[in-house]
């Protein structure tokens, strides 16, 4: 738990805000983005989790776009009154609350009111991002009665949505651990994974990650009750459920270094007896 914790400190400690202004709206300081800049502006950001949307007129008035629940938990979509307000009416029937759907149709309202106005949306487009990382393990999944760790490599293709600020990935990742003479344990992982950012912002992001599916091609050594050395090469294929954290960090237009703590547990898997030791540090490039 005290790894987990200053893991979690140390990626606090690296956060940066790059493209943000502070607003204050009915009492509240807000750091909000400025995704859409016409006659109507669309301002956002993840607010303690949550995503958080405004609207600002060339008037310098602000609103928030709500959709809060009722007793029976029933959304009551305040957002279309607000928007089809301040559009002189127009169609907000099929709009949702998402900053896709809300980009396209305030880029729809500042055309049809400014003729110089240059429409920004696109559709919902996917993009790569591929890693390298590097780091130590004490594979927490295998017997390994004197905890040794051994190094890691790793390389990982991760696919997101490439037109807003992805909470959502899938990754495709391959790593490899090696063995020691005090272990002489090693395993090439290819797995299925998906990954929820907690924490979610330009610059930077925390998030929980699972390996569904893993191919593991091992080869291990030992000793048998007749005193011969005997090496085994085995492959498995396994839905391990493998739960960690990570943080990707920018430090370039396209680029990221990223903090993992790959295998704290697992669902179908057990923990051989030792705290996991599963960290390792890389880097990431949009493709």
């Amino acid at each position: 738990m005290k790894k987990i914790l200053l893991f979690i400190l140390l990626c606090f400690a690296f956060q940066i805000n790059y493209s943000q202004e502070s607003y204050k709206i009915n009492g509240e300081t807000l750091e909000l983005n400025t995704e859409i800049d016409g006659k109507l502006d669309l301002l956002w950001n993840i607010i303690d989790g949550k995503y958080r949307y405004f609207v600002r007129t060339d008037g310098g008035s602000i609103s928030e776009l709500k959709n809060t629940q009722d007793s029976d938990k029933k959304y009551q979509e305040e957002y279309k009154i607000t928007l089809s307000s301040l559009t002189n009416g127009m169609s907000s029937d099929k709009l949702k609350l998402t900053l896709y759907s809300l980009r396209n149709y305030i880029d729809t309202y500042n055309a049809s009111v400014d003729s110089a106005y240059t429409i920004i949306s696109t559709k919902p487009k996917l993009a790569l991002r591929l890693g390298f990382s590097g780091g130590i393990t004490n594979n927490p999944f295998v017997s390994n009665p004197d905890n040794v760790k051994v190094p890691l490599i790793g390389a990982e293709l991760e696919l997101y949505e490439a037109n807003v600020l992805p909470r959502h990935s899938g990754f495709l990742q391959a790593r490899y651990t090696f063995n020691n003479d005090d272990f002489p344990y090693s395993t090439t992982e290819v797995s299925l994974g998906y990954r929820y950012r907690i924490i979610n912002r330009s610059s930077f992001s925390i998030y929980g990650q699972v390996k569904l599916a893993t191919v593991n091609f091992t080869a291990v050594t030992f000793t048998d009750e007749n005193d011969m050395e005997v090496s085994v090469n085995d492959t498995s294929f396994d839905v391990p459920l493998i739960f960690g954290i990570g943080s990707d960090i920018k430090v370039g237009e396209n680029s990221f270094i990223t903090i993992i703590y790959g295998e704290l547990f697992a669902v179908t898997l057990n923990n051989q007896g030792n705290f996991s030791t599963d960290i390792a540090v890389g880097y990431k490039l949009n493709l």
